[in-house]
Order: C-alpha cells, then sequence, then structure tokens
C-alpha cells in the first residue's frame, strides 16, 4: 500500500481511533457494572464489536476529514448508557465511571508503545517497510490517539468525561445546575474549538492547553518503545 495514499493515510488513523473509542466506552460501562449499574450490559453494549459503538460521523466521517487535513485526529462514539440511580453512591460512582474511559485509553497507549517497542527490536527502524511499516504507523498512531482521547475528554466541561467528575465534585444544588448544561454540550463544544479559535486565535483550547501535555505524555510513552527497542 502506497504510503501517501489517501486510503493509507485514512486506515492508519481511523483503525486505531475505533479500537481507542470503543474500548473507551466499553469501559465506562464495565466501570459502572461493577458499581452497582447494569444498564450498559443489559442492553448489550459492553462490546468491543465496533458496529455496536460507531457513530457515522464521530467515529469516521469527522476523523477522516480531520486525517486528511493533517490536524489533530479525534471523535467519538455512541455513549455506553449509565443510569447514575442504580449506582451505589451515584455522585462517587459517576466520577469513577468517567475516569475509566481516559484511564483504558492510558492502559491503552502503554500497550501501544511496549508493542511498537517489540516490533522494532524484531525488525529495527531502518528495515521497516511493507506491512511492518504500516504496523508501525498504526502503533505509533494508537499511542498518540489514545493520550490524546484521556487528556481530551478529561477536559472540565460537560459532555466530556473531566466534566462529569467536576459535577461530582461540586456541592450538591451547584451540580444540579453544571448537570444542566450538559444539554448544551456540543454546541458549546462546537463554539470553543471552532467558533471561539476563529474569533480569537490565542484561546485556541486544543492547540493551547490540550496539545502541550499531550505531546508531554506521548514523548514519555514512546521512550518506553525507544527502551524496549534498544
Amino acid at each position: 500500500m502506497n504510503p501517501d495514499s489517501i486510503v493509507y493515510r485514512a486506515a492508519i488513523w481511523i483503525i486505531p481511533l475505533v479500537i481507542a473509542i470503543v474500548f473507551h466506552e466499553v469501559a465506562h460501562g464495565l466501570a459502572a457494572r461493577a458499581l452497582g449499574d447494569p444498564t450498559a450490559a443489559e442492553r448489550r453494549r459492553l462490546s468491543f464489536n465496533p458496529l455496536r459503538h460507531v457513530d457515522p460521523v464521530g467515529t469516521v466521517v469527522l476523523p477522516l476529514i480531520l486525517a486528511l487535513a493533517k490536524m489533530p485526529v479525534f471523535g467519538w462514539a455512541k455513549p455506553v448508557p449509565v443510569d447514575y440511580r442504580r449506582l451505589r453512591n451515584p455522585r462517587r460512582d459517576m466520577m469513577w465511571v468517567a475516569l475509566a474511559g481516559p484511564g483504558m485509553n492510558l492502559v491503552l497507549a502503554l500497550v501501544g508503545a511496549v508493542l511498537l517497542g517489540l516490533l522494532l527490536a524484531m525488525v529495527g527502524e531502518g528495515d521497516l517497510s511493507g506491512p511492518s511499516a504500516f504496523v508501525a504507523a498504526n502503533l505509533f498512531n494508537f499511542v498518540a490517539v489514545n493520550i490524546f482521547l484521556a487528556l481530551f475528554n478529561l477536559l472540565p466541561v460537560p459532555p466530556f468525561d473531566g466534566g462529569h467528575v467536576v459535577q461530582g465534585l461540586l456541592p450538591p444544588p451547584l451540580a444540579e445546575r453544571w448537570a444542566a448544561l450538559a444539554r448544551f454540550g456540543f454546541p458549546l463544544l462546537f463554539i470553543l474549538l471552532l467558533v471561539v479559535p476563529a474569533i480569537w486565535p490565542d484561546a485556541d483550547i486544543v492547540e493551547r492547553v490540550v496539545l502541550p501535555p499531550v505531546a508531554a505524555v506521548t514523548d514519555w510513552y514512546l521512550s518506553i518503545a525507544a527502551m524496549i527497542a534498544g
């Protein structure tokens, strides 16, 4: 496969992203079940089958556009259903459920770094070509995508996981008001990520708030791969 082709460039981003998103959502459901809410299991969403989680726009169309535009690739899947009322301690447990997704992504990034290091140790960085180069590109992007998703989702804004953590930390009256903002989550996301940076470039949240820690954490994970590769 030609590394310069659109199909190749799309594949090495969409494959890691789909895996990262599916595991992220299943982690939410598994955490919820462990804490008393079996809703996701009842609705057959504790599955690693991507077809049960794929959102056509958030999992395919948007990531494809971002990959081809050489912009940071991110996306979303259909959220795993969680009924906080069925959790044993709703306020506390909802925070753990929210943190399970980013936590899973950080674990996956570590797995990707280890596998990348093993591949480089077996093949050698200078000898990557054909299938081995394709696998290496997927593993490299798998590390980057998982770290980006983990830190991006920790932004303290509804409907992100970080928003649920903030809600759990606020006093009940303020938590209710905060939760009410969730209905405006995607319009708010659109404004913060696209409209505000277009008007005021210095307020680009992704570039100024998310990407610096993502780059630092990614470098640390890749140093593990380099150490394994020797």
